[in-house]
């Protein structure tokens, strides 16, 4: 279970450089797709993710922070 401070820690950066290295990887995953295919993969990779995390306060936590921003 989430407490108060990681729902806090949602959005922070923990990749460091990385990020950039990841998005240059998102991005690529998404080359040469439709739009339906970009959002289905961009599922696919949600519940991926989601099932990594394994904690749905954390991810309920997530949902709202991605909501306000």
């Amino acid at each position: 279970m989430a407490s108060d401070d990681d729902s806090n820690e949602i959005g922070k950066d923990r990749l460091g450089a990385g990020g950039d290295d990841f998005y240059a990887a998102l991005m690529a995953a998404h080359e040469g797709l439709s739009f339906e295919e970009s959002a289905r993969l961009n599922a696919r990779l949600v519940l991926l993710l989601a099932n990594q995390v394994g904690d749905l306060e954390t991810l309920k936590a997530a949902i709202e922070a991605a909501r306000k921003s």
